[in-house]
């Protein structure tokens, strides 16, 4: 019984290493085939598609199949979001750069003002795609909701940060295995926290509506 039962989990695990590796794959030739600048958002999209069915439904749930399905139907959409992300992201970033040079006068005073807001923005950004997938939303309110799930739930906010910096961390030190390892365990924690903070934003709502 107990080879039976090691086997059985050592198989579970090495599935699970293998679709993992498998999805990780998908998004970096789909996002080569959209060209990079084209490709990325869909195939980000696409996998945060997969991350959810493995977490609501199983890990049964086809990746190739969910992925293509995703990026096929949220193409255009996606790349619009994408284009209104680094639309804020360049203006914060013009912004920035205006406000550093200048190094006295009043400006200058709009320094800290303006790195909290891309500190924001930045956590805005693990849940963006994470709302798109999960609500059926207009590309404004996916950005407005993010803000106020991030606001509302600064702990899972925090987690996703430090999780995705680690991975990036370890990540640096073994370049090779980003190939199979990357924005598959970025998307899965993320998606794992944003999925509770979903939850607990659903049950504050049906509590406002009862009253």
């Amino acid at each position: 019984m107990e080879i039976s039962g090691f086997s059985g989990g050592l198989y579970r695990l090495m599935d699970w290493i293998s679709k993992m590796a498998l999805l990780n794959i998908l998004w970096i030739v789909f996002t080569a085939l959209g060209l990079f600048v084209f490709g990325f958002f869909p195939a980000t999209i696409a996998m945060f598609a997969v991350v959810r069915k493995w977490i609501y439904v199983g890990d049964d749930v086809p990746a190739v199949k969910v992925f293509w399905s995703s990026y096929k139907r949220e193409f255009l959409k996606s790349n619009l979001l994408g284009l209104a992300v680094f639309a804020i992201g360049g203006v914060l970033y013009i912004d920035f750069l205006f406000v550093r040079h200048a190094l006295t006068g009043p400006i200058s005073l709009l320094y800290a003002p303006l790195m909290i807001l891309m500190l924001i923005f930045l956590f805005m950004l693990f849940y963006i795609p994470p709302i798109f997938v999960h609500y059926d939303m207009k590309i404004s309110q996916v950005i407005k909701s993010s803000f106020f799930v991030m606001i509302m739930n600064p702990l899972s906010t925090v987690c996703m940060a430090v999780g995705a910096f680690g991975i990036c961390f370890i990540l640096s030190y073994a370049p090779p295995i980003a190939i199979l390892f990357s924005g598959n365990l970025i998307a899965l924690i993320t998606m794992k926290f944003a999925s509770k903070s979903f939850e607990k934003v659903d049950r504050k709502s049906q509590l406002l509506l009862q009253k």
